[in-house]
């Protein structure tokens, strides 16, 4: 490791085998250039049979090989990150730790399941961090009833469940997840107490599971709860005010607590929706939680998860601070992206959504060359650096800020205060958007946020820990992956063919290999028309007699 001594928050590896690598890198390269010599000196001659199939497979195998080696600038220089968190609690109290907000996005109670959604808010309340520090939102873009009842429930079992994992210090910390392991029954645990919290989480579920079912809350509930009364039957997924309701408060008016743990701050917000109205999607509700939150707690760190990606590693926020509160390099760092991991996928993974390739080995690839991409969901931002704050040598967060609280505001108050900022019209004539927040108008929001962030002269880091930190579900159908990867694929051309390519916004700002990088992930879809001609094509020409490659016959050919 280099850069490893003893002050240091984080070490930084250098990938191993590199010599290797480059040899065979070498020996490819120049097999490419051997075939291409080959297609131009064997052209067949005008009106041959076959010229024009000849020439249109010279274009894609030239195609792919220039891919292929804009493909090696992921390959050329990995880096590999590790945190020492027991060197964190040595230097810092659990006092003078920052504030994290946890944002996790739904948008439909019907694909995701509400009793998916709330195991994962469970997940990232019982993380291994102080509560009175952890603040916990959900951006329920359907603004469901469904959906706040679910939440409701969870904010009840919280009052079991965080204590239960702080307790015995159980992974992974979503309920779901945990109980599904029969075998999971910590040392420090009576099998007693197991089955009980088991039992209360089953119930709970089953009755989330009815209230979907049926789609309606129970009358009884509606009854003894005003928090219901924000809903109507006029409302729509489509149209509805903003609502934002604070079910447990952390920092004061109504802390609960069980065994000596305190809760979380958790929260339920759904912005206003109008028919006519843009609500640009996910960027859309990331950036009215930005505004939400900056009137409950106002963090200096704020972590984004998608809903069906639990927290798998209860250390992780105390790893990213390694990364983020190093005297040496963390001011350097906006934000710190962390693997895509799945727990459904298995050794017949046919359609490739482990996304190995890509987590393993790209991403320390591009953190090589100066950061890797905002990808979306498992990142650790600096609020201050998402709202647009551009990158100084001297720059230092001020980790104590936060929400000082009117002495006099009820909850109601700051809920209030928080619902105009989450109405359709609070964004008019302003940056929102644009220089402030995730970028609107892309399919990828994400990719280029972060290539905006590290265009102004942020680094970011990429963290694989041994013990994943977020687990979630990857496409099981070839119609889900086809849905996924179409986005992924126009959403990064149409950022390779906008004024947002890479080498515009990029030049004398990004390193050359940092851009290839990006333009890697662009050009991704145009590959398939290469790989569609070499795939089909000469299938055809064989059928039809035509050679379109050197026989083994030929030890000429060069």
């Amino acid at each position: 490791m280099t850069e490893g001594h003893d002050s240091r928050l984080f070490a930084t590896e250098k990938g191993k085998g590199m010599v290797a690598y480059r040899l065979y890198a070498t020996s490819v390269l120049v097999s490419t250039f051997l075939i291409w010599w080959y297609r131009a000196t064997h052209v067949p001659s005008i009106g041959e049979k076959g010229r024009w199939l000849w020439i249109g497979i010279s274009l894609a195998e030239i195609y792919i090989g220039l891919y292929w080696i804009v493909s090696q600038f992921l390959r050329l220089n990995p880096i590999y990150r590790h945190a020492f968190p027991e060197r964190l609690s040595q230097r810092y109290s659990d006092k003078q730790l920052p504030g994290v907000d946890v944002f996790v996005c739904t948008a439909d109670p019907t694909s995701e399941p509400p009793s998916m959604v709330i195991s994962t808010v469970l997940s990232v309340m019982a993380y291994n961090y102080p509560s009175e520090k952890l603040n916990v939102y959900l951006s329920d873009d359907a603004g469901s009833v469904l959906t706040f009842y679910a939440l409701w429930e969870a904010s009840k079992f919280a009052k079991v469940w965080v204590p239960f994992c702080r307790k015995h210090t159980i992974e992974p910390r979503s309920p779901a997840a945990y109980f599904s392991n029969i075998h999971s029954v910590p040392d420090t645990c009576s099998t007693k107490e197991w089955y009980y919290v088991k039992e209360l989480y089953e119930n709970m579920v089953i009755r989330i599971n009815t209230v979907v079912k049926k789609g309606k809350v129970p009358e009884e509930v509606l009854a003894n709860n005003n928090g219901f009364s924000k809903w109507n039957e006029e409302m729509t997924p489509k149209d509805h005010p903003s609502i934002v309701q604070i079910l447990v408060d952390g920092k004061g008016y109504d802390a609960v607590e069980k065994d000596g743990v305190a809760l979380p701050t958790l929260v339920y917000v759904a912005r206003e929706k109008r028919p006519g109205q843009h609500h640009n999607f996910k960027a859309g509700a990331m950036n009215s939680l930005i505004r939400v939150s900056s009137v409950i707690s106002n963090s200096p760190i704020i972590l984004n998860v998608d809903c069906d990606m639990y927290s798998n590693n209860s250390e992780c926020i105390r790893e990213t601070l390694c990364l983020l509160l190093d005297e040496e390099q963390g001011q350097n760092i906006a934000f710190v992206q962390y693997p895509q991991d799945f727990e459904n996928n298995n050794c017949y993974d046919i359609y490739g959504n482990s996304l190995t390739v890509n987590m393993a080995l790209d991403f320390p690839g591009v953190d090589g060359w100066g950061g890797t991409p905002y990808i979306g969901t498992g990142c650790f931002h600096r609020r201050e650096v998402l709202c647009g704050r551009p990158y100084s040598k001297d720059y230092r967060e001020n980790w104590a800020k936060g929400v000082v609280r009117i002495s006099d505001e009820t909850i109601l108050d700051m809920e209030e205060r928080a619902k105009s900022l989450a109405t359709c019209t609070c964004e008019l004539n302003t940056e929102w958007g644009n220089g402030i927040g995730l970028k609107y108008g892309y399919p990828v929001e994400d990719v280029v946020t972060g290539l905006q962030i590290q265009c102004r002269g942020w680094k970011s880091a990429y963290c694989y820990p041994k013990r994943a930190a977020f687990l979630g579900l990857a496409p099981t159908t070839l119609e889900q992956c086809l849905v996924q990867y179409k986005r992924w694929g126009e959403g990064n051309l149409q950022i390779f063919l906008s004024k947002y390519n890479a080498f515009l916004v990029g030049h004398r700002k990004l390193r050359f290999g940092h851009i290839m990088c990006y333009y890697l992930y662009g050009l991704w879809a145009t590959t398939c028309f290469p790989t569609w001609y070499y795939v089909v094509i000469p299938s055809l020409c064989f059928l039809q007699g035509i050679s379109l490659f050197p026989k083994v016959s030929h030890i000429n050919c060069f």
